[in-house]
């Protein structure tokens, strides 16, 4: 039964993680995610069936249009694959519970973030306004605890990157405070704390290699929205078992 809902979930997230894209790129530009239907940017021959499977039709066609022959970006078998393999994960780490449909929906906000942060530089209110009463009444109806670590969670992620923001004078945007903030509704206090020094880490090290090869110049901003929902998403599946290992260790 565990591996048949896990094929489910991994197809389901793939379909999903297809339309994600669309939100992604469509909704930061103000265009509707329905009209027009999905075409070449470049050619603008409207996409088939087979041009819209899932991961595999970026492979057959060699991450290119199959009318014109230009480039498709990689961020859309990225996000299909990302958003398949981590609905299986959420399924592995809670089981048929209240928590899954939390995870899946902390997955989906993720991605269509992650995505649309590399694109644009821009988290979008419109799709943080979307997710916000859904995951409310989620973490309510099905707590990780009480409601108090989960408040605390959500003042916490945001407080600490609203100061960040104040004390940086634009370093980082209120996108990321909003975003952060729920987040933190989610996975709550202290996981919160863990998140954002994953993200902070994760943020670094990817700096550091762009650095190296010479692939960034010096206060050229890098999108941070991405390695603030991996780092959500670490602190959510691991979070318990990191803090209390460390706990035990200058303990």
């Amino acid at each position: 039964m565990t591996a048949i809902i896990g094929i489910y979930l991994l197809i389901l997230g793939l379909a999903l993680g297809s339309f994600y894209n669309v939100v992604a790129l469509r909704v930061p530009a103000g265009e509707s995610v329905v009209h027009p239907p999905s075409r070449c940017s470049r050619c603008g021959t409207r996409l088939g069936a087979m041009d819209m499977i899932p991961v595999l039709s970026y492979l057959f066609s060699r991450g290119r249009c199959r009318h014109c022959g230009v480039s498709v970006s990689a961020l859309y078998p990225l996000g299909e694959a990302a958003t398949g393999l981590l609905f299986v994960w959420v399924y592995l780490q809670t089981g048929i519970t209240g928590q899954l449909p939390i995870g899946l929906v902390l997955v989906s906000l993720s991605v269509i973030i992650t995505i649309a942060d590399i694109h644009y530089m821009k988290i979008p209110n419109k799709v943080l306004l979307f997710f916000l009463p859904i995951l409310v009444v989620l973490i309510i109806l099905t707590p990780a605890g009480s409601l108090w670590i989960h408040l605390g969670g959500a003042l916490a992620g945001g407080g600490i990157l609203l100061l960040i923001v104040i004390l940086s004078r634009g370093g980082m945007g209120m996108g990321d405070v909003k975003l952060f903030a729920l987040f933190g509704w989610v996975i709550g206090f202290p996981n919160v704390l863990l998140a954002l020094f994953a993200a902070c880490l994760l943020g670094l090290l990817y700096g550091m290699i762009l650095r190296v090869a010479g692939r960034n110049g010096r206060g050229q901003p890098i999108p941070f929205g991405p390695f603030l929902a991996a780092g959500t998403l670490i602190a959510y599946g691991y979070g318990s078992h990191i803090i209390s290992g460390y706990l035990s260790l200058i303990g």
